[in-house]
C-alpha cells in the first residue's frame, strides 16, 4: 500500500508502507497521511516497529472456545 509523505524538505511523495518506519527513522519524513488526516513525526503519537508498545493492563482476549452470540 501507498502512503503520502512530506518529506523535510516540504515537497510531497508517496511511498511503500513498509518503508515508512525506517524513513521516519532516518529523519526524513515530516509529516505523513492516515486516513484520520496528516500525522506529524515528534509531534502526534506513532508506533515504530523498533519500539513496540506493549499493552499493560488486564488479558481481555478470550481463549478457547469463540462466543457468536
Amino acid at each position: 500500500m501507498l502512503v503520502q509523505v512530506n518529506w523535510t524538505n516540504n515537497r510531497y511523495d508517496y511511498v511503500n508502507d513498509y518503508m515508512l518506519d525506517s524513513l521516519i527513522e532516518a529523519g526524513v519524513v515530516a509529516r505523513f497521511l492516515r486516513s484520520t488526516g496528516w500525522v506529524t513525526v515528534g509531534v502526534d503519537p506513532i508506533r515504530s516497529a523498533n519500539h513496540p508498545q506493549m499493552y499493560n493492563g488486564p488479558e481481555r482476549r478470550m481463549f478457547g472456545e469463540c462466543n457468536t452470540q
